[in-house]
């Protein structure tokens, strides 16, 4: 079915998790959080997907997709527990781990739109229009969603703003 090999099937559904939890911590908390129970599971399902994309992957990439996520997981998933980055680190840990996002969505929107539907897929070529739309639109994603966690994480580190006496209406 869709031409997988059974170690694909494990790679795809040991990832596929980790969509559904981004998702929910992006809505829920506005980011990835490493210290929730979603972002334990997120973690694993990661390392699952990522791990095993040396064993399936035929475009060169690829490895560099596996590569990536692994390091911005782990860099991630550490940097919180680094204390000399201070408040920098939510920052870096917030960029690494919804880089890991993007780079999870990249391919699995690349092979459904390259397998789907069975037999008949939309794209043929990794120069489709309709692919590089899809691509550029998650690019789009990613750097609105990364300036929004940004903005929200520097307004959450700043002090209530005091409120200013009131004047008297003499």
């Amino acid at each position: 079915m869709f031409g997988i090999s059974p170690i694909g099937w494990v790679h795809t559904l040991g990832s596929l998790p980790a969509i559904p939890l981004a998702v929910y911590m992006f809505a829920r908390r506005g980011r990835i959080v490493p210290q929730s129970t979603a972002g334990v599971a997120y973690l694993v399902f990661m390392l699952i997907g990522a791990a095993t994309v040396f064993l399936v992957a035929h475009e060169p990439v690829s490895y560099v997709i596996g590569a990536a996520t692994i390091a911005l997981l782990l860099a991630g998933y550490a940097i919180g527990r680094i204390s000399f980055f201070g408040h920098a680190g939510r920052y870096l840990e917030t960029i690494f781990l919804s880089l890991t996002a993007f780079l999870l969505m990249l391919p699995t929107v690349t092979e459904i739109l390259r397998r789907v539907p069975d037999g008949h897929p939309l794209v043929t070529d990794l120069k489709s229009p309709l692919l590089l739309g899809f691509q550029a639109s998650l690019l789009v994603i990613l750097v609105v969603g990364l300036t929004a966690q940004l903005i929200y994480l520097r307004r959450q580190g700043k002090p209530a703003a005091v409120a200013a006496p009131a004047r008297s209406a003499a």
